[in-house]
């Protein structure tokens, strides 16, 4: 079965695009990449979604339009992976589309007539249908919230599917622009894998890049700026222990709400100029905050249940070479590796994750971990939306058996 699945994360640079074929069900699955492309957002439209994160900058009209505007983007990157592999749409059985987070809420949020925990996606899963002609899988994170649990993160169980190993405990580190691990276990069971958010991946060193090169870059290129500085220990040790995300057991998640824009100009800069750190230092120091935070969640949360052997590590941040200097270093002896070890592009990890939560769906198969983000029962993971009427072909079946 063909499935595209379609990942922009918070790090809001663009679409990540897997043309993927699957067969076989849960640890039985064979998963082949056919082909990625990754799509750069043009910068406006980059800017309007981190403006629509921001609670000083968001505005109900421009989130509105945006919603429409991504899913074109969505729709046009879909068509670009499938070019590429020179297959057309109509073989495609679905679009898997993860949609652009603007804001979550993975905590009881109190009033409104009650409590509640809730997540906020956009990128119309109608226009995607319309304008590809494909059945389009969305809004994946509902149907665990609504079984009580913090809907993110949801990549554990294709992580579990393809990357467990009987007799070694291992864990899948990503890190986009928030981090988060899987911790799968030795004995391979679904029910001990244990998964959350670390807290920022390289969200904070871009946001940190861009303001201290007055908007002339939007990351630190392989950790070049980094490379120059060193690291003060002090800054990250008071903010690990002054932020209580960091000691909250898990499940837990976060995002742009806890580590965007705010927390670099209100907490972070402040420190690092109290301290007079130069700029290559506040690099440095950021990119630490990253790398510190990861092995603390290791030795807090996973060793207890037995420390991996094996760390594999996707995601953006495997580009930041000071920053995969910086985890190695603090997670030894654990063995740092990437996904390309395992044949997986890096950076196509969490589409291809998308692409198997979609198939799964199809079938009719519960995707989410209960033990990861604390929902009280397994959940069939997300909404489809079929194409209109008269556009290509509704493909659309719950299957038990490929």
């Amino acid at each position: 079965m063909l499935i595209i699945g379609l990942m922009s994360g918070t790090s809001a640079d663009g679409v990540d695009a897997a043309l993927v074929d699957i067969r076989g069900a849960n640890r039985a699955e064979v998963v082949r990449c056919v082909a990625f492309r990754c799509v750069p957002f043009p910068e406006r439209l980059r800017q309007a979604i981190l403006d629509q994160c921001d609670r000083e900058r968001s505005s109900v009209d421009v989130l509105c339009v945006l919603a429409t505007a991504l899913a074109h983007q969505y729709a046009s990157a879909a068509q670009a992976v499938a070019d590429q592999a020179g297959i057309s749409l109509e073989d495609v059985a679905a679009i898997a589309c993860h949609g652009q987070t603007v804001w979550h809420q993975p905590e009881p949020m109190e009033g409104l007539e009650g409590s509640y925990r809730a997540t906020m996606k956009i990128g119309s899963a109608a226009a995607i249908a319309a304008a590809t002609g494909c059945a389009v899988i969305s809004d994946f994170r509902s149907a665990d919230m609504a079984a009580g649990g913090q809907g993110a993160p949801l990549v554990p169980y294709a992580d579990w599917a393809l990357l467990t190993r009987i007799g070694e405990p291992r864990a899948v580190q990503n890190i986009g622009g928030i981090a988060n691990v899987t911790y799968l276990p030795a004995d391979g069971a679904l029910e001990g894998v244990m998964a959350f958010d670390t807290g920022p991946g390289n969200m904070v060193i871009d946001q940190v890049a861009a303001i201290l090169s007055h908007g002339t870059m939007a990351f630190d290129r392989s950790g070049s700026w980094a490379a120059q500085g060193e690291p003060a220990e002090d800054v990250v040790q008071r903010i690990l222990s002054d932020e209580p995300f960091f000691s909250c057991p898990p499940p837990k998640s976060t995002g742009r709400e806890l580590f965007g824009r705010e927390f670099v100009e209100r907490r972070f800069l402040p420190q690092c100029s109290a301290r007079g750190l130069s700029d290559a230092d506040t690099m440095a120091t950021a990119t630490a905050l990253t790398a510190r935070s990861i092995e603390i969640a290791y030795r807090r949360w996973l060793a207890p249940r037995g420390m991996p052997g094996t760390a594999i590590v996707g995601g953006g941040g495997v580009h930041n070479l000071t920053l995969m200097r910086m985890l190695g270093n603090a997670l030894s002896p654990i063995r740092l590796t990437t996904h390309e070890e395992f044949g997986i592009h890096n950076d196509a990890k969490e589409a291809i994750a998308f692409a198997v939560l979609g198939y799964e769906t199809l079938h009719g198969r519960p995707s989410n971990v209960p033990g990861a983000t604390g929902a009280s029962y397994p959940c069939v993971l997300g909404s489809v939306t079929l194409p209109p009427r008269g556009k290509g072909k509704v493909r659309l079946q719950v299957v038990e058996d490929d």
